[in-house]
């Protein structure tokens, strides 16, 4: 668990939150660890030469006589553009003093974060030859500079080639970081920047292993390479990923700059590094940040990533930033911070069908990018689950041994049982390719990856090191019953069918089941995720040092590779992000993020409503957000909800914020008398509407009617100056919306209208309609303006949530 509250007196009143929600503690009274100091932006160094000496005395001073510092001093970071103030190593003690220094406005304790294309460009409709529109008035994102946090780059690339290019933008200040397998010459037109942050991991986890890592921008994971040409991938044919997936590969913005921020490390993401990073594009001048790591979800004054997120934006700067990947659950998603753009993951009109055919005729659908060796024709092989009464397990007949060994870890098969056989393995606790190479390890011919419960249906497409296939909830069911009952002299038997790769898929989108789902933890006022965008069995680039499977044991090597997460469908975004800049220079980062929701789409190719993946149920606000991505009806959203700084801080005031807790994050001092009195959180102009009602307490015998308000400023960028937009209202079941006005007459390009969105729910407590203790009952609508050209739609959601007791 994190210190106890006392120890942060001036952010006592939602640190018992953060002791919650943990991540990043697990240290005793006075042990160290990492916290970073946010310093008023006012704050003079007074007698010392510079800001680092005058931080590194403030720590000093803090931590008294005999502590002990490595070589260099106490600090790890000092930041000033996004961020003004320090990261450093102390006891909780001397964190505590430094709390109450003058011009400190925050002390906040670190955490750890985790890491959360050949068909998505045209299935988002951006044709290169001829070019969309977007790409056109965008000229493919040229002179855009688009910020990859994340695992580094691979330089070398023929994703990341620099042929055709204009100059480096006279405006870019960074630099290009060498190191060991990243030379100075690394770098070029396309490659504009790179730079690495382990000081944060190494002040945590000791000094990093240079046989394994490399203390340089080089990427040795592949995450970053692929979400790097995923957002600004130059053209690049063939491209495949071993022999899937054939095309012409790019990114959404493939004329845009690239810089390369390396802050994940074997032992994680670490926040201190993540905002040097965030520091460091900012100074370095960058047009979009595209962050996909998450983590847990704390208050937004103790969250690294939302303080980082908030300088970044305050600076005219987009973040994009990935859901996360704890789906199908409620709650789960990460990174809800307002302002920035909270990406979710769906699935394109293309899969990879690996179908398993059982000895009893039936055919399983599964999915699968192995593309090694197939199992022999027409031959039907032994089946064996491992959790059925031990079989195939390591000779120990203990229930966790046997749980152990259905799950395929590391060491708990046994080699006897499984040798030339099919192996069934559960999905869980390990990486599914890790499974597969058990399997292999221990003389298994093949496996087939069977969701549970939890998982559902939902299938991502893997580059085993086995012929391998994944299977959905009920399928893994019924192969589990047919091998629990065969008999030695009628074995379960079955063959995996590896059918390549299939386009025009119906239904898609779906919404991804691993992609991360709301409501928003912090600020249920504002939906979250705000969006979603192709996550699902992405092929991108992928360096040439890294096996696709992603484990040391694949030694295999592929230009490309398939993967799949929030985190492929963030630099989705970021680079859509970077074209809509491009073409429309003077937006905002609110504006983008407008124009991109409320011209989202909700109905797949099939026509009916999104549907989720994990169920085959219709999906809903808190797993779309205002829906799927659609970059050309973006490029002309019509209206836009634009928002400020001094909005967020209103905001941030109306979430019952201490002016403490806004100044670490904002930098600024916070009025909020003004801002209580004008509203309430909701109110933000945000392009969603989201309210949360507390229904009747048990006993109560009528119907209860509860009301809130949203008022919103539409802001005309239609283009053809006079414009009228009528309003149409899709109202949640059991609540009556009203517009006022209903119509909005826009006499220029630019000009600002407001109105106001009226909600009453009405929730019945009468006998046998009473909703149980802590559930919540969730009804979505929308709210359209449309002037006959442009279609502006916002999600309305509305919660109704029954006390606990």
């Amino acid at each position: 668990m994190p210190p106890p509250p006392h120890y942060y007196p001036v952010l006592l009143p939602l640190l018992v939150l953060a002791a919650v929600a943990g991540g990043g503690g697990g240290e005793a009274d006075g042990l160290e660890r990492t916290y970073i100091v946010r310093v008023d932006a006012d704050a003079k160094p007074s007698v010392y030469p510079t800001h680092a000496h005058w931080y590194e005395a403030a720590v000093l001073a803090a931590a008294g006589d005999g502590a002990g510092w490595p070589e260099g001093g106490p600090l790890i970071h000092t930041y000033s553009a996004a961020f003004h103030g320090f990261s450093a190593r102390m006891s909780p003690a001397a964190a505590q003093a430094l709390a109450s220094a003058p011009g400190v406005a925050a002390v906040v304790p670190e955490r750890v974060r985790q890491l959360a294309t050949t068909r998505s460009p045209r299935f988002l409709g951006l044709l290169s030859s001829p070019p969309s529109a977007l790409l056109a008035d965008s000229d493919f994102g040229a002179d855009l500079v688009i910020a990859i946090v994340d695992t580094g780059i691979s330089p070398a690339h023929r994703s990341f080639h620099d042929r055709g290019l204009g100059p480096v933008p006279s405006r870019w200040r960074g630099v290009c970081a060498s190191g060991p397998g990243f030379p100075p010459s690394a770098c070029n037109r396309k490659l504009v920047g790179a730079r690495f942050f382990s000081k944060g991991y190494e002040a945590t986890s000791g000094r990093m292993n240079e046989t394994a890592e490399v203390r340089s921008p080089l990427d040795t994971d592949g995450h970053g390479t692929h979400t790097a040409s995923i957002a600004a991938g130059r053209y690049v044919f063939p491209a495949s990923t071993l022999g899937y997936a054939r095309g012409v590969a790019a990114g959404m913005a493939p004329k845009a700059r690239l810089a390369a921020y390396k802050v994940c490390w074997v032992g994680g993401c670490f926040d201190s590094d993540i905002l040097a990073a965030f520091d460091a594009a900012v100074a370095d001048g960058v047009d979009v940040v595209s962050l996909s790591v998450g983590g847990v979800v704390v208050p937004y004054y103790l969250d690294a990533i939302a303080i980082g997120a908030f300088g970044a934006t305050e600076a005219g700067i987009v973040v994009s930033a990935s859901a996360g990947n704890g789906g199908p659950g409620g709650l789960t998603v990460t990174n809800v911070a307002p302002w920035m753009a909270t990406v979710g993951a769906g699935s394109m009109d293309r899969a990879f069908p690996a179908n398993v055919r059982l000895g009893d005729g039936q055919v399983l659908d599964g999915v699968s990018v192995y593309g090694g060796p197939a199992l022999e024709s027409g031959r039907m092989y032994e089946l064996v689950y491992a959790g059925a009464s031990g079989d195939g397990g390591g000779g120990a007949s203990s229930a966790s041994d046997g749980y152990s060994a259905s799950m395929c870890l590391d060491g708990s098969l046994d080699p006897a049982a499984v040798h030339g056989k099919i192996v069934v393995c559960d999905r869980g606790v390990n990486s599914r390719a890790a499974k597969g190479d058990v399997v292999h390890r221990a003389g298994g011919i093949g496996m087939v990856l069977a969701n549970g419960a939890f998982d559902g249906e939902g299938l991502v497409a893997d580059c085993h090191v086995l012929p391998a296939t994944a299977v959905g909830a009920a399928a893994g069911d019924r192969l589990r019953k047919y091998i629990a009952s065969s008999t030695k002299q009628r074995p379960a038997t079955g063959t995996i069918l590896f059918e390549g790769t299939h386009l025009g898929v119906h239904p898609a989108p779906v919404v991804a089941a691993f992609s991360a789902r709301g409501p928003n933890p912090q600020s249920p006022e504002i939906l979250k995720p705000d969006l979603i965008a192709p996550g699902l069995n992405i092929l991108a680039a992928w360096p040439s040092g890294v096996g696709p499977a992603g484990i040391p044991s694949d030694i295999r090597r592929t230009e490309f590779n398939i993967l799949s997460g929030t985190s492929m469908a963030c630099p989705h975004v970021s680079g859509l992000a970077a074209l809509l800049k491009a073409a429309h220079p003077t937006w905002s980062p609110a504006a983008i993020k407008s124009a991109l929701m409320t011209t989202a789409y909700v109905r797949d190719n099939s026509n009916g409503t999104m549907v989720d993946e994990s169920t085959g149920a219709v999906a809903g606000a808190f797993d779309f957000g205002a829906g799927h991505v659609d970059p050309m009806r973006a490029m002309d959203p019509g209206l836009v909800y634009d928002i400020g700084p001094g909005d967020y801080v209103n905001f941030l005031c109306n979430l019952n914020y201490t002016e403490q807790n806004i100044r670490a994050i904002t930098r600024r001092q916070a009025d909020c008398r003004g801002a209580r009195r004008a509203g309430h959180a909701g109110n933000l102009n945000y392009p969603s509407m989201s309210a949360t009602f507390v229904a009747a307490a048990d006993g109560a015998r009528e119907t209860t009617t509860m009301r809130t308000h949203f008022i919103r400023t539409a802001t005309n960028v239609g283009g053809g100056g006079k414009a009228v937009y009528r309003a149409s209202v899709q109202a949640p079941e059991g609540c009556n919306v009203t517009v006022q006005p209903r119509q909005l007459a826009f006499r220029r390009d630019g000009q600002r209208l407001s109105f106001t969105v009226r909600v009453e729910a009405a929730v019945a407590a009468a006998p046998g309609k009473r909703m149980e203790p802590g559930s919540s009952q969730v009804r979505s609508g929308a709210l359209t303006w449309s002037d006959g050209r442009h279609v502006v739609r916002s999600p309305i959601v509305v919660t109704v949530q029954a006390p606990l007791q």
